[in-house]
């Protein structure tokens, strides 16, 4: 390797707690060359971000120390002070976080708030940073970038948002890029599109990349070398290529076993569970089929017929429609007892609203939603009340979804209580055995939310819903911020329950993989609409819309060998579901593929574009 632009040793990041400094990081080093991308991986908690926050000296003042030496161009960045710690910030190392909305100002335009740096940084005047903010949103793929300059960060999509931070980071032309998980909460689609433009820039911008994950197909895609983190140490590190194929740690042998891969359920008709991997040795046990829990006889527990969710937009002095949000249109499907039918396609597609509207958290337009055959879309407040015991929702962030001052077992006792299904001397007893049912200890039942992993904390929400016994349970992205380990647990732990319970799951998600593990059916949506619904096999192996086909190819590979090949991408963004007020949607025409297997026919929005979605 020639002179490194970073090179970090024997760092040791400590935090104080109740006066006590505790090492969060504990002897890292590691170097990054000119032009080289270097991944962090591991599970949250193994101090991979602390470490990333340690090299930009972000860490909370007061409450933290760092010692160790962190040289960053021939200049230790440990003894410089914070005026000069600011000037290189920006100008010599830049970062991109997680979540873009929590980093934008949501009262600046996005323009605005990029002209800033290039003026603060880089002396530019007003007229020179509009100009170069425009470029620098074309160079990282905005369309339309000078009409959007003067637009509001809630006006763009994840995707975009995350365009949008690239293109600040990339201001002032920094030779190190930290990116901190920034495309975890992004669909798979807009995932392959930010890590083929943080390729392409890294070449064309002579720039090195220190890339903090903890999925191991984003790794593969992304690093020339890979450090796996275990608790606040490094406990592998080498070329990507060795990581996947030559690894000697049983942490990194059980992080590569969790990892879902696409077209492994190829000659099973049934679920699987992932394999338990054992952390001390990293090896695996034999996954094995869940009984077929399907009742292929008698009625559906969920019956959807004719969906459709609209939001009037509204304005001018009487708050007249101007348009409407189309948010769901005209969808139809059912779901069978013991059946797990998965609802995917990207952010903005509508299968969010569809699952808040089956247990009408929101009011559709038209349509019916029968829950054992009562169309839960007649009843009154009262009787709504009385009929959802029979279905539940557990929502994709477990910590948003409970109530901070409130101890988990209250928590799990309270919809007990409000619907009847328990009297205050059974109640203790009930969410003990709740806790029990989904693999938590019946004395956690005293501790506040906080004091838990995520993982544990959507076991809870999980307990919660099935306190009411319901027969269905619709899971909005459950498993989509959890690391894959602990992903795979959750998992799990639904099919046991469906195994047990009789349960059918609505499996709304964008991780194809996990959707291919855990799912009977398959129905994919497009800007509102379903366009291919079917059987698992019949989407994962035979899939005919062009959206689909362009969904299952930007699934990242777990495999560094495919890593310098450049995957045909769609770069557009998800039409905008935005009408007119006198739009009247066009009749949908479906084929049937095979028995229960049904494509909507398109039009000749698709048919200029080849199976990845690109315009042919």
């Amino acid at each position: 390797m020639n002179q490194p632009v970073l090179s970090v040793s024997q760092l040791v990041t400590s935090y104080r707690v109740g006066g006590v400094w505790k090492p969060v990081v504990n002897g890292v080093s590691f170097e990054i060359g000119r032009r080289e991308a270097v991944a962090i991986v591991g599970e949250s908690g193994s101090g991979k971000s602390v470490t990333a926050l340690s090299i930009m000296r972000l860490n909370p003042p007061g409450f933290s120390k760092i010692n160790g030496s962190i040289v960053l161009n021939d200049r230790e960045l440990l003894t410089l002070s914070e005026a000069e710690m600011r000037r290189v910030r920006g100008n010599e190392i830049a970062m991109i976080f997680q979540e873009p909305m929590t980093s934008l100002n949501p009262v600046l335009t996005i323009g605005f708030q990029i002209a800033e740096v290039l003026m603060r940084h880089r002396g530019l005047s007003h007229s020179e940073a509009d100009s170069e903010t425009v470029r620098l949103l074309e160079r990282v793929r905005i369309p339309a970038a000078k009409s959007r300059f003067h637009e509001y960060p809630h006006r763009f999509s994840g995707g975009m948002r995350q365009r949008v931070m690239i293109a600040m980071a990339l201001a002032c032309r920094p030779k190190l890029l930290v990116a901190d998980e920034p495309t975890t909460a992004l669909d798979v689609t807009i995932q392959a599109q930010i890590l083929e433009l943080i390729k392409e820039l890294q070449e064309d911008e002579d720039m090195s990349v220190l890339f903090i994950t903890h999925d191991m197909g984003v790794v593969a895609e992304i690093a020339d070398r890979t450090l796996v983190m275990f608790k606040g140490q490094v406990v592998e590190a080498g070329p990507t290529e060795d990581i996947f194929n030559r690894h000697e740690h049983p942490y990194t042998r059980s992080l590569l076993a969790a990892v879902p891969k696409l077209g492994s359920m190829v000659g099973y008709s049934r679920p699987m569970r992932f394999p338990v991997v054992d952390k001390s040795t990293g090896e695996p046990d034999m996954p094995i089929e869940v009984p077929d829990t399907a009742n292929k006889g008698g009625r559906p527990v969920l019956e959807v017929a004719g969906l459709t969710v609209r939001f009037e937009i509204r304005s001018g002095l009487l708050s007249t429609v101007k348009g409407r949000v189309h948010a769901v249109e005209n969808a139809s499907f059912s779901i069978r007892a013991g059946e797990t039918l998965a609802l995917v396609g990207e952010s903005g597609c509508g299968k969010s609203t569809t699952g808040r509207s089956v247990v009408r958290l929101l009011e559709p337009v038209s349509g019916s939603v029968l829950v054992d055959g009562v169309n839960v879309l007649k009843l009154s407040q009262d009787e709504l009340r009385r009929h959802r015991g029979l279905m539940q929702m557990v929502f994709q962030d477990p910590f948003a979804s409970l109530d901070p001052r409130m101890d988990v077992g209250s928590a799990i006792a309270e919809p007990l209580l409000i619907s009847n299904f328990a009297t205050q001397s059974r109640v203790r007893d009930k969410v003990a055995d709740l806790l029990e049912r989904v693999g938590l200890s019946p004395d956690m039942a005293k501790r506040l939310p906080h004091q838990f992993s995520g993982g544990q904390r959507q076991r809870i929400c999980i307990a919660r819903a099935l306190a009411v016994e319901p027969r269905l349970i619709v899971a909005d992205e459950a498993v989509s911020a959890l690391d894959v380990s602990v992903k795979a647990q959750v998992v799990n732990l639904l099919l046991d329950l469906q195994a047990r319970m009789g349960l059918s799951y609505l499996f709304i998600s964008h991780d194809m993989a996990v959707v291919e593990r855990l799912s009977h059916r398959v129905a994919v949506m497009y800007l509102g609409e379903i366009v291919e619904i079917g059987s698992r096999e019949a989407i994962f192996q035979n899939p005919q819309h062009p959206y689909t086909k362009r969904l299952l190819a930007a699934v990242p590979v777990a495999d560094p060998s495919r890593r310098l090949q450049k995957r045909p991408l769609s770069y557009d963004e998800i039409r905008s579901p935005v009408r007119p007020a006198d739009y009247l949607p066009p009749v949908r025409r479906y084929c049937e593929v095979s028995p229960g297997h049904a494509v909507m026919l398109w039009g000749e929005e698709w048919d200029k574009k080849d199976m990845s979605g690109i315009a042919a």
